[in-house]
């Protein structure tokens, strides 16, 4: 029989995935690693696994220990899966930034979670990192991960990640784009590929708000660079350990809105929900196709799940309320898309009362644009009609000449609802829409009332 003896073992064998639509204006073939698949949805089930086993065998943690750890969500979870397998308790603090999805789903697994304020420094006794450090001193038997400056977190990656991303691409890598925060994946995962092949481009994306890129470049760390971001799971305002700079070759850095205007495009235009930090990554390999050709062969790094931020990437409300969605209103076509294959109704000014009541009959409508000289020159509806047949039914024969209305105003089909529901009154109850194709269509009371509930 084919099974697992314990779902820590199905950690790791991720698949690799071509990006089709997004990477139209690519010449190279880019290929996402899906590290979503992992049974905590991350990819920091691979290094939260190595932390525990190495702190095993090294006697630092004990049967009954308790984990402690600063997490944004998913080192938690992939801590917190291993204790349970393993009989460990977890206490976890995180910040006030991160997603309710994240601290939900770590609660789950029977963690306990402390979110702390996000716009503290480091070493303010508030920070996460800061209360992560004084629990672990005052819990019995605990022992905290460290996942910025415990080697066993790149060490993970250049043994799982790293190879499998060479084996899967048969050698031919020649970038890799990873979304970088404590360093461990794309440092560990970059020693073993360069060790390959010493030409292979280690891309790191960073936020605005973090440090990494001047650090990179000038070799200052400019705390001027530091302020707050929305963009979850990479970036630092302090430099791990795990991060080796001279294994990274170059960073791009990518906005809140750009990150999270891609991470929606991923799943729309790609069919993968992921998370955040893929959209930032995604959005600053899409920043840098200058630097790819044709042959090329380019891995990005998704590191996490869509679920995780159903309440705020993948929110409308969320995203308007920071300016990162525009308003999309209404127009004149999107009024008329439900009845756009159906053609105008007309009648013409010598017609008779009666046959504009068998045209509102047969067709179900309750107004006529009556034309004259093959021009529109007014309308008929329901309400007048009623009026002239109440006051005298002979009227039926009466000619529409007669009793029509003024002519009917006339819009362009891509004029606002805004607009044109002003245009509405007691005396013009409908409106024309002149279509780029030359035709008319007609825009009703019912038309705006169905648009605005």
């Amino acid at each position: 029989m084919n099974y697992h003896e314990n779902i820590l073992s199905t950690i790791g064998n991720t698949p690799l995935v071509k990006i089709n639509r997004i990477a139209t204006e690519i010449p190279a073939l880019v290929l996402a690693k899906i590290e979503s698949t992992n049974p905590g949805n991350s990819i920091k089930d691979r290094m939260a696994l190595k932390m525990i086993e190495d702190a095993e065998r090294s006697g630092k943690l004990k049967p009954g220990s308790t984990i402690i750890e600063g997490t944004s969500g998913n080192t938690g979870m992939g801590l917190a899966i291993a204790s349970v397998i393993k009989g460990y308790k977890c206490i976890f603090t995180s910040t006030d930034k991160q997603s309710k999805e994240k601290f939900d789903a770590l609660r789950a697994f029977g963690a306990e979670v402390i979110v702390c304020p996000t716009n503290v420094d480091p070493e303010d006794p508030r920070s996460y990192y800061s209360v992560s450090s004084r629990l672990v001193n005052e819990v019995p038997n605990s022992w905290k991960a460290n996942q910025y400056d415990n080697p066993s977190n790149a060490q993970a990656h250049y043994e799982t990640t790293g190879p499998e991303i060479w084996q899967q691409t048969e050698g031919k890598i020649t970038h890799l784009v990873v979304g970088v925060g404590t360093g461990g994946t794309i440092c560990g995962v970059a020693r073993y590929l360069k060790e390959k092949n010493p030409n292979i481009q280690i891309l790191g994306v960073d936020t605005y708000g973090s440090v990494f890129k001047k650090l990179k470049e000038t070799g200052e760390f400019d705390k001027n660079e530091i302020y707050p971001y929305i963009t979850e799971g990479i970036g630092e305002d302090f430099v791990p350990e795990n991060v080796n700079l001279n294994l990274i070759d170059y960073f791009e850095k990518v906005t809140d809105k750009d990150a999270a205007l891609m991470t929606r495009r991923i799943a729309r235009e790609e069919g993968i929900f992921a998370g955040n930090s893929a959209g930032s990554a995604m959005a600053g390999l899409m920043q840098m196709k200058s630097r790819f050709k044709k042959g090329d062969v380019v891995v990005v790094i998704f590191h996490d799940h869509g679920t995780r931020y159903l309440g705020k990437m993948y929110n409308d409300e969320w995203m308007r309320d920071r300016g990162f969605l525009k308003e999309e209103k209404k127009t004149a076509r999107d009024l008329i898309a439900t009845h756009m294959d159906k053609p105008l109704v007309t009648i013409g000014s010598g017609e008779l009362v009666g046959h504009a009541i068998d045209k509102m009959k047969k067709f179900g409508i309750s107004q006529i644009p009556v034309m004259k000289d093959d021009r529109f020159a007014g309308f008929v509806d329901e309400t007048r009609l009623y009026q002239s047949m109440v006051e005298n039914p002979s009227n039926v024969n009466t000619k529409i000449e007669e009793l029509m209305g003024p002519e009917l105003p006339v819009v362009s089909e891509d004029d606002s609802i805004d607009s044109i529901s002003k245009l509405i009154s007691k005396d013009v109850p409908a409106i024309l829409v002149k279509l780029h194709n030359g035709k008319y269509h007609i825009i009703t009371k019912y038309d705006i009332i169905q648009s605005l509930s």
